[in-house]
């Protein structure tokens, strides 16, 4: 398998064996994933979706089943941080992403 994440699955080189299995075993329905919890972002609209709630809206059964989709949409620009945060199911504060049109400026850019 090629590492080529964020298109695809991907691992550190030098990770376990398991790891590179286990972007091979989510590689089919990555996209899949990754579609829905851009739909799911994109509905949200500017109030946006932490990971837990995007896992909770496509019945994954925690936020590390979503995780991974959210870094490859956040890796190609599809998403972004919204710069606010709110409290997970853990109790936690969690980035709540964003399409980027809704992301705050960056200070400086024009």
């Amino acid at each position: 398998m090629n590492n080529g994440y964020p298109n695809n699955p991907g691992f550190r080189k030098g990770s376990p064996d398991t790891s590179s299995a286990a972007a091979v075993s989510i590689s089919e329905s990555a996209a899949s994933i990754e579609g829905r919890a851009l739909r799911i972002i994109r509905d949200a609209g500017w109030w946006g979706a932490t990971s837990d709630e995007v896992a909770d809206k496509l019945g994954l059964p925690n936020h590390y089943a979503a995780r991974p989709r959210i870094s490859g949409l956040r890796a190609r620009k599809e998403i972004a941080d919204s710069t606010r945060r709110r409290t997970n199911a853990s109790g936690r504060r969690a980035a709540v992403w964003v399409l980027p049109e809704f992301a705050p400026a960056k200070a400086g850019v024009s």
